[in-house]
């Protein structure tokens, strides 16, 4: 599990351990996995033009000091002072024992990005908030217009560490060297599209244990996945009840059940208007003109893609007492009052549009709060929520460490490919995994069935269902 922590416990581990190192150790351990970074970037350190932008904090004690590790090696290395009078001291003698520069003000500093080779940000840490100021902003604009490879410490400035979140301008950095652990915002969008290649350089922190952000890896949803014994059937499998689909959307009801077949179901009962097109897709699903009571015994219900204005399936189904998975028009038609009394697992998975419907607000403000609106959806509707988009967000019901999903490709954004995460992770509620880990485990295998079934060029949902055997294998045999 790959774990990320808010600025304040890292901070806590950071004085802990400088009590017990001698000075100065810390920002060593930085500063050398720093430099080694920065000069894997160039492959050839000896004559390479590097700038450092140096702010007043320990980012840029750590920048000045890798820099002075580069200068000894060769490198032309010249530091731009945003703060001269409260630039770390020992890393200033340390950068100008070593035969680097120091330049001072954006117009010099500014000239000395156009020749760089490599940009290393140390201007604001992970106690930065808000946008870069205007002399920072304008350093920033020409690193990126430079063509300069551009590598942020620990944290590209103008990024909110703890949230992701970019109030104004910021680096957007082509690789980023974090310290000890990471931080959300390195995970989150759109501060993650901001660090670009993320490397960890441990220095020793004791952290606690209850991180803010999670990211299974593939160890951890191997574990998860459940797998038949020799004395399994359907029912032990788990039987995934889908109401899906309408006259005008019977591909909805197509693509939920691919995804529940395809993600493990022992067996499918599909309830709604297009059996038809589900049985000319799906012979063994076991279909029902309904209601969802009289389909028959499930393990989950996976209710809302393309029901249109079918409210009173979905009052119904949350009335039952086995998990539920509602989407898509689902949601809009999803009680809160209702949500929260129940006592199975349920699980939400909106994309920005429908979390903005479902909490009040716009768009363009869950987009940019990734993190507190999928926390603000779990919290008020009491279910697991999952938060579609460029990084899948799934927030369990009573607080506790945010799962980011790792997987995924753009190709993803296609019509009906969230109808194949619901029948997917129907089908891991149905085989017994509670709400957090059937969302979090959905979205790594469709994540990852996405990258397969694109293989770098366009595919539509159906591709991806049948995409999910090989994520599968691929967990299991890695």
């Amino acid at each position: 599990m790959r774990s990320a922590y808010e600025a304040e416990a890292v901070r806590a581990a950071e004085r802990e351990l400088m009590a017990r190192l001698p000075e100065g150790t810390l920002m060593g351990r930085a500063a050398a996995g720093l430099a080694a970074a920065a000069a894997e970037l160039l492959t050839r350190v000896y004559g390479a033009r590097v700038v450092l932008l140096v702010g007043s904090g320990d980012n840029g004690g750590d920048a000045l000091y890798a820099g002075a590790r580069l200068a000894r090696r060769g490198a032309g290395v010249a530091a731009v002072l945003l703060a001269p009078e409260r630039a770390h001291p020992g890393g200033l003698t340390a950068l100008r024992r070593a035969g680097g520069r120091v330049v001072r003000g954006p117009e010099g500093g500014a000239a000395e990005i156009a020749r760089a080779d490599l940009v290393l940000d140390g201007v604001t840490g992970i106690g930065g908030r808000g946008g870069l100021r205007p002399e920072a902003a304008g350093l920033a604009r020409a690193a990126r217009e430079s063509g300069a490879v551009l590598l942020a410490v620990d944290l590209p400035s103008g990024v909110d560490a703890d949230t992701g979140e970019v109030p104004g301008e910021a680096f957007r950095a082509d690789a980023t060297v974090t310290f000890g652990t990471y931080k959300p915002g390195l995970l989150v969008d759109p501060g993650r599209e901001h660090a670009g290649a993320v490397r960890l350089v441990e220095i020793g922190l004791d952290l606690p244990e209850a991180p803010a952000v999670q990211a299974l890896q593939y160890a951890d949803v191997r574990t998860l996945l459940p797998a038949p014994s020799a004395e399994s059937d359907k029912y032990r499998r788990g039987v995934v009840g889908v109401v899906a689909g309408s006259a005008r959307y019977p591909g909805a009801a197509v693509l939920a059940v691919a995804g529940a077949l395809h993600g493990g179901a022992g067996a499918v009962r599909y309830v709604g208007p297009a059996a038809e097109a589900v049985l000319a897709r799906f012979p063994e699903t076991l279909v029902s003109a309904g209601p969802p009571a009289k389909a028959g015994r499930v393990q989950s219900w996976v209710v809302g893609p393309g029901i249109g204005e079918n409210a009173e399936a979905v009052a119904e189904i949350l009335a039952a007492d086995v998990p539920v998975l509602v989407d898509a028009d689902g949601l809009r038609h999803a009680d809160a009052a209702a949500v929260r009394a129940r006592t199975a697992p349920t699980v939400l998975t909106p994309h920005a549009g429908e979390a903005a419907a479902l909490l009040g607000t716009g768009r363009a403000e869950v987009e940019s709060a990734r993190l507190a609106s999928v926390r603000a959806l779990a919290d008020r509707f009491g279910a697991t929520a999952l938060l579609k988009g460029s990084t899948t967000l799934v927030a369990g019901p009573g607080g506790g460490p945010v799962r980011v999903n790792p997987t995924g490709t753009p190709w993803l954004a296609t019509a009906g490919s969230g109808d194949v995460l619901s029948g997917l992770a129907g089908s891991l509620l149905a085989a017994g995994l509670d709400g957090l880990d059937a969302a979090s485990v959905g979205a790594y295998l469709h994540g990852l069935a996405g990258r397969f079934a694109a293989d770098g060029a366009p595919a539509h949902a159906f591709q991806v269902a049948e995409a999910l055997g090989a994520a599968w294998r691929d967990v299991r045999e890695e």
